[in-house]
């Protein structure tokens, strides 16, 4: 990231201030926890740091968020909250933004003249690998797409990440008080659904008409949230892109970070972590954020398997929108730090990974991969592709379909200018937001005329169900003919694209392949052929995959 994009993101930070009148009520909205004044953005007015939560600090730290208390002041909403805990990385932009425990914000935009209105609402969760992002990256940002659809309202939401949103306490003495935290991030969303239920209608937005849309982490949290009891009757939408309920963690998994937490603050008790500041928390931070859960089938939130809220029908009232990119595995190219380093990290994760397999599974691998064409490096890639994200997704959907719930499927090929990326992991978000110079991970800027598109889609689910547009006719999926809508440059609807890949390891979909690494071994058959042949050292492949790999 350049020191430009820094300053830009730093500069952008302010505190929203209380005042004591509105000089013009066409840019307030009365909420139920105060009055909040936003300001014009082009076309557009935003509320930016509307909290939707008490602050999870003090005695609520590692807690479930509480609602505000009712408030009659008036407050500026100029500026976004701040960013979560977490370390500063390049393709996280929100990280260079200023952070803290105080995180949990929404931003809020709306086309003017909004008073009265009844548009449809649509909520955005912002991706991360549940251990960083944050409101105000400007990929997020949301005037463009009002502006274009001025018949919608628009809400990006913070929630805590990593250290303080997944982590499991339950091997540390006193931490029974604390049972929700492997799952706090995913408490954040819905108690910021249950404020846009009950003060939406203040920003002209309908309270009835509600769609959660999310990408990686944000993919995985709004198919995580349809099964939830405590989020039913808040949202009748979700769109999930390139995440689904296969990006969680065992409870087995969530111990590892754990045990970093207490080696990196020396705590041995609840007590001795709720004593720590909130700067000595930031510093323990940097030592474990590269190793976060992800938000964990502990069994009561989330099941431990994670179809079977699916598989039982308790999605079915949701319409679902679902969908991967072709070349999800490329973005961590440049997470590792470019293509050499991933061509040695990503062996040593697939080695692991064939390692938990029994014999069985292990011989369906290998006979996917061998049957792929290309570097062998490209072919491990689209074994991750496919059951990281493609199938995941795929059968979410299915179990969704077989209990009448409606679904609509879609395939991103549009790729990245970034040389060796293709349609990559996030490539999609510039075209949804129509932040088309926002070339983060699309390298040039987008193309405006599929952004538009996408954007006729992904609106038009959120008002009536169908993203159909004209002249793209988008059926709804089937176990039968699996219609999936792949977005190009002549983009059109498939049967059953892929077919072949997704028989082949629909057998082995038990198998929960994800970013989990603490525990993972630099002693399989790739290193020790370099170390042998003096190419690099353990050490020096760990540091690779560390690094990188479960960043996205």
């Amino acid at each position: 990231m350049s020191n430009d994009m820094k300053k830009r993101i730093r500069a952008a930070y302010g505190v929203n201030r209380e005042r004591e009148t509105v000089d013009d009520p066409s840019y307030a909205a009365v909420c139920e926890n105060g009055t909040f004044v936003g300001r014009q953005a082009g076309e557009t007015i935003a509320f930016r740091g509307v909290p939707f939560a008490k602050p999870p600090v003090g005695d609520r730290r590692w807690k479930k968020p509480e609602a505000p208390d009712p408030d009659t002041r008036i407050f500026e909403a100029y500026f976004n909250g701040k960013s979560p805990i977490q370390t500063e990385w390049p393709t996280e932009v929100a990280s260079y933004y200023p952070q803290g425990e105080d995180c949990l914000y929404l931003n809020v935009w709306v086309s003017p003249g909004f008073q009265g209105r009844k548009r449809a609402v649509m909520v955005f969760f912002h991706g991360g690998s549940y251990g960083w992002g944050g409101t105000a990256d400007p990929l997020y940002d949301g005037q463009a797409l009002v502006t274009a659809h001025p018949e919608i309202v628009l809400v990006t939401v913070g929630y805590r990440t990593g250290l303080m949103g997944f982590v499991d306490f339950s091997s540390l003495p006193g931490g029974e008080a604390f049972p929700d935290a492997p799952n706090l991030g995913i408490w954040d969303q819905i108690e910021a659904l249950r404020w846009v239920h009950r003060n939406i209608a203040s920003f002209g937005g309908d309270p009835e008409c509600v769609t959660i849309f999310g990408e990686s982490a944000g993919g995985g949290s709004v198919s995580i949230l349809p099964f939830i009891p405590e989020a039913k009757g808040l949202f009748s939408r979700s769109i999930a892109q390139s995440g689904s309920v296969a990006l969680t963690f065992s409870r087995e998994e969530c111990q590892g970070f754990t045990k970093r937490l207490l080696e990196a603050s020396g705590a041995k008790t609840m007590d001795d972590l709720m004593a720590l500041s909130e700067e000595e928390l930031q510093r323990v931070n940097e030592a474990v954020n590269m190793f976060n859960n992800f938000p964990q089938r502990d069994g009561v939130l989330i099941p431990e398997d994670p179809y079977q809220y699916y598989a039982e029908g308790k999605t079915a009232d949701i319409d679902l929108l679902v969908g991967t990119n072709a070349n999800e595995m490329n973005y961590w190219i440049g997470e590792l730090g470019g293509l050499m380093s991933y061509r040695f990290g990503i062996p040593v994760k697939y080695e692991n990974d064939l390692k938990a397999m029994d014999a069985g599974k292990r011989k369906i691998v290998k006979k996917f991969v061998d049957r792929q064409k290309g570097h062998p490096i490209w072919r491990i890639t689209e074994f991750y592709n496919e059951m990281m994200f493609r199938l995941p997704a795929i059968r979410q959907v299915e179990e969704h379909c077989k209990n009448g719930g409606k679904a609509y499927m879609y395939f991103w090929k549009v790729p990245s200018h970034v040389r060796f990326r293709g349609a990559c992991h996030a490539v999609e978000l510039a075209y949804v937001f129509g932040n088309v110079d926002e070339t983060i991970y699309t390298g040039k800027r987008a193309n405006k005329t599929i952004s538009e598109m996408v954007q006729r889609m992904w609106v038009n689910f959120a008002k009536t169900g169908n993203p159909s547009t004209v002249p793209y006719r988008w059926p709804k999926y089937g176990r039968q003919y699996r219609a999936t809508m792949i977005i190009d440059t002549n983009t059109h609807v498939e049967m059953s694209p892929k077919d072949r890949s997704r028989r082949m390891l629909q057998p082995i979909l038990d198998e929960h392949v994800d970013m989990s690494y603490t525990e993972m071994s630099y002693n399989v058959p790739f290193v020790r052929s370099l170390a042998a042949a003096g190419a690099l050292t353990l050490a020096a492949v760990g540091t690779a995959v560390v690094r990188g790999l479960r960043r996205g």
